[in-house]
């Protein structure tokens, strides 16, 4: 049997396949495009960088989630050991330090004899063994191979990126620690809203000035409609929903009582812990399309961060995947070519699974 292989894409999935696969014999060719060609969420060369939420959600075993984790840890997953070593305090969540996550597991993918790392864009499917793991922002020259040799479009829709604020910018004399029913070691940030407050955000995300697709996609993906996927809506979405929509979802103030007052605010904003260092927060549930000064003025709005420091903001990018159910065998290799097999989100899972 010819043990080689080529994985395409250096995210979560082609470097777990690349670990077990060395782990097993296999010469292992992982090509990675960046840095030499980014992408429009990315802004490492590292592998597995996370570019969206640093949360791989809950760890508990009566969600989906916390039981994927614990048959994935049976199975020796080597990402989670990882998650595991570089994790950051959220609750029964499983947050990680993304820059620290992406470092090690860059480590171990240049520390196997089995693998090579190669810095390269593949644009056309290569012959011999392939796994395709080139995730949601699959560069366009390799769409358009795969889509002339599969005779179809892929899908698509767009995704949202929350902000990320400075630590020491923060008003600590407003926000406060504390994880939802006293779950986990306050190892949230809370920012209180009065009800004036709240509908003045509200207001605002609705009239906020947006993004449109022409801004940010190049001339291969212009003119899309924008489709959401609707567990990661923006925010500015969520807020022309309805005026309540926020305070009942994401903002829910239920078990998060302000200790100012020993009540619980009209609305509450949590943040989240990006680095072991906590000196990096995560706005909760803020991911938006909203242009970059317009997000500066709104969200300072939030209690406690009128002086807040924004180390990342929010933005919108495509994600593409094919339609796996008409492509693909059982075993996730390509009926049009056996050969490829398919891995990681761009087969149409959510996010991180």
């Amino acid at each position: 049997m010819n043990n080689e292989i080529k994985i395409i894409g250096a995210g979560l999935a082609g470097c777990e396949a690349a670990l077990q696969l060395a782990s097993r014999g296999w010469k292992v060719k992982l090509y990675e495009m960046r840095p030499a060609k980014m992408t429009p969420a990315h802004s490492t060369d590292k592998c597995a960088e996370l570019v969206c939420s640093n949360s791989l959600k809950s760890l508990r075993e009566d969600t989906a989630a916390g039981l994927l984790k614990q048959e994935l840890k049976q199975l020796g997953c080597r990402l989670l050991d990882v998650a595991l070593e570089t994790s950051v305090p959220a609750g029964h969540a499983l947050a990680v330090d993304r820059d620290a996550f992406a470092a090690k597991v860059t480590e171990l993918i240049n520390d196997n004899p089995n693998i090579e790392l190669i810095h390269a864009e593949v644009t056309a499917i290569p012959d011999g063994n392939v796994i395709l793991a080139s995730g949601p922002l699959t560069s366009d020259a390799l769409m358009q191979d795969l889509i002339a040799r599969l005779g179809e479009q892929h899908l698509y829709f767009f995704d949202a990126i929350a902000p990320i604020v400075s630590a020491e910018s923060l008003d600590r004399s407003v926000v406060f620690e504390k994880s939802r029913y006293d779950k986990g070691e306050a190892d949230y940030l809370n920012c209180p809203f009065s009800k004036e407050e709240y509908l003045e955000f509200v207001t605002a995300l609705q009239q906020g000035e947006k993004h449109t697709a022409h801004e940010f996609e190049n001339e291969f993906f212009q003119n899309l409609d924008f489709r959401f996927y609707e567990n990661c809506l923006p925010i500015e979405e969520l807020a022309r929903r309805g005026v309540d929509t926020l305070r009942f979802g994401v903002m829910r103030p239920v078990g998060l009582e302000d200790p100012r007052t020993g009540r619980r605010a009209y609305a509450t904003l949590q943040l989240r812990a990006e680095n072991k260092d906590r000196t990096a927060f995560n706005l909760v549930g803020c991911q938006t399309m909203l242009k970059y000064g317009v997000q500066k003025e709104i969200f300072r709005k939030i209690p406690g961060l009128q002086n807040a420091e924004f180390l990342r903001y929010g933005s919108i990018h495509r994600n593409a995947f094919l339609n796996s159910p008409a492509l693909l065998n059982p075993d996730f290799s390509m009926q049009a070519m056996p050969n490829v097999r398919l891995a990681g989100q761009f087969s149409g899972v959510e996010g991180y699974t």
